[in-house]
């Protein structure tokens, strides 16, 4: 997936060279114990409405996709994005939208707390649709929610990689 994709800008050039080069080193690069491992995320879409589902991520204090981290034996990206939203999101019906192409490659920071040192994330990011967007509930209390228009999206993300994944997604819903 990685040897196909074609970065869009410099700085995602340097993040896929980075991502491909730990995935030809580690024998595990979604060990999650190394300073860099990989994730997968995906922003969840309602094409007909054209909304997107976000999910407040309390550790980064931030309004964000779905995702995070394979669980031992997984390998497939794809999966571990639909695994995670539907965790994430009690979403059942949640496929790869408009197909199960890889949307961007960001290498991301992820601060210390009490259970793990500083490391890196190397999130490979998907989109997901649903049909049944009334159906999100969250998985905690700590983690609403929120379906929101694509400039009400805009808004309240922060983070100016996650403003590139939307305009990427944007792009896709208006076609």
């Amino acid at each position: 997936m990685l040897s196909r994709y074609r970065p869009v800008d410099p700085a995602e050039a340097a993040d896929v060279a980075r991502t491909r080069t730990m995935v030809e080193n580690e024998a595990d690069p979604w060990l999650r114990t190394t300073p860099l491992h990989c994730t997968a995320s995906a922003m969840i879409v309602q094409p007909e409405s054209k909304r997107v589902l976000l999910r407040w991520h309390q550790r980064q204090q931030a309004w964000l996709q779905v995702g995070g981290h394979g669980d031992p034996g997984e390998s497939d990206p794809v999966a571990i994005a639909l695994r995670e939203g539907q965790e994430e999101t009690g979403l059942t019906d949640l496929v790869p939208w408009p197909d199960d192409a890889l949307l961007q490659v960001v290498i991301v920071s992820v601060p210390a707390n009490e259970h793990e040192p500083a490391h890196e994330h190397a999130d490979l990011r998907f989109v997901l649709a649903t049909s049944d967007p009334e159906a999100a509930r969250p998985e905690r209390a700590d983690a609403p929610l929120r379906w929101l228009s694509l400039p009400e999206a805009r808004d309240v993300i922060d983070e100016t990689n996650v403003q590139e994944t939307l305009s990427r997604v944007e792009r896709l819903l208006v076609t």
